[in-house]
C-alpha cells in the first residue's frame, strides 16, 4: 500500500519554506510516498483525512494557528500518523501554542551568534537505527538553543557555548539536535538543522531527515498492531 504524506509550508520566508518543502517532497517521492504539498494551515482542517496519512511534515516558522487545527494534528499523531520536521519549521512554528510545543518535544529560544556559527553535531550512538553508520560532522549555520522535553530520546547533540553571550558563563551543555518521542501511539522526529534549504541539502542532513521520515511513517503500521493487541487483551494503549 502506498504511504501518504502531507507537507505544509509557510510562515517566515527567511527559512525558505517553499524550497525546503520541495527538497522534502523529492526525498519522500523517491521513497514511493504519495505526497501532497500545501501552503495553507487549512490543510490541517480535515481531522479524519489527517488520521489516514502516514506522515505529516510541518515546514512553518512562527505565525499563529487556530487551536482546533493543532487539536486535529495532535489527534492524528496520537492515533499513529507520524510527525517529522526540522529547525524552525517544526519547533519554532507557533510560539503561543504550548500544545504544539508539547507534541513536538521542544521549542526554540535562541541561536547565539546567529547564522554562520561553525559547530559540531555529535551523534549519540545507541540502539536506534536512525543514526547507525553516521559520524559526527561540522556545520556552519544557526546553532539552536532549545527548551526540550526531558522525555525525548536524544540522537545527536551540540556543545554550548560556542559564541559569547549571557549564557556563556554557565557550565557547558550538550544541547539536543536530533530527537524522537512518542505522542500517543504516533512517532515524532525532530532535527534542529535546516536554517535554509542548502543546509537541508547537505548529504548527511538529508539522510538524517530521510531516516526520520521513514521511521515516523512506519509507526502507522506499528500503531495498528498495538490497537489490535489492545482490542484483543482489553488493555489501554499506554499499558502495552
Amino acid at each position: 500500500m502506498t504511504k501518504k504524506a502531507l507537507i505544509v509550508w509557510g510562515g517566515w520566508d527567511g527559512h525558505e519554506p517553499k524550497q525546503v518543502a520541495g527538497i522534502f517532497r523529492d526525498v519522500l517521492e523517491q521513497e514511493s510516498f504519495e505526497v501532497e504539498v500545501s501552503d495553507t494551515l487549512d490543510a490541517f482542517a480535515d481531522a479524519e483525512k489527517l488520521k489516514e496519512l502516514d506522515l505529516i511534515v510541518p515546514v512553518w516558522t512562527m505565525g499563529r494557528i487556530e487551536q482546533d487545527l493543532v487539536n486535529n494534528v495532535s489527534a492524528a499523531v496520537q492515533a499513529g500518523t507520524g510527525l517529522a520536521g526540522c529547525h524552525g519549521g517544526m519547533c519554532d512554528s507557533f510560539r503561543e501554542n504550548v500544545d504544539w510545543q508539547f507534541m513536538t518535544g521542544g521549542n526554540w529560544v535562541a541561536h547565539p551568534g546567529n547564522d554562520g556559527v561553525e559547530y559540531a553535531v555529535n551523534i549519540k550512538h545507541s540502539s536506534s537505527p536512525l543514526v547507525e553508520g553516521i559520524e559526527d560532522f561540522v556545520v556552519a549555520s544557526e546553532q539552536y538553543y532549545l527548551h526540550v522535553d526531558p522525555a525525548v530520546e536524544v540522537l545527536a547533540t551540540t556543545r554550548f557555548p560556542i559564541t559569547s553571550g549571557p549564557h556563556s558563563l554557565n557550565k557547558a551543555v550538550d544541547m539536543p539536535v536530533v530527537w524522537t518521542k512518542r505522542w500517543g501511539v504516533g512517532r515524532v522526529y525532530y532535527n534542529s538543522l535546516g536554517h535554509v534549504a542548502n543546509i537541508i541539502d547537505i548529504p548527511v542532513v538529508k539522510e538524517l531527515m530521510r531516516r526520520g521520515f521513514l521511521w515516523t511513517a512506519a509507526g502507522k503500521v506499528a500503531a495498528a498492531g498495538l490497537n489490535k493487541k489492545a482490542a484483543y487483551t482489553g488493555m489501554a494503549d499506554n499499558q502495552l
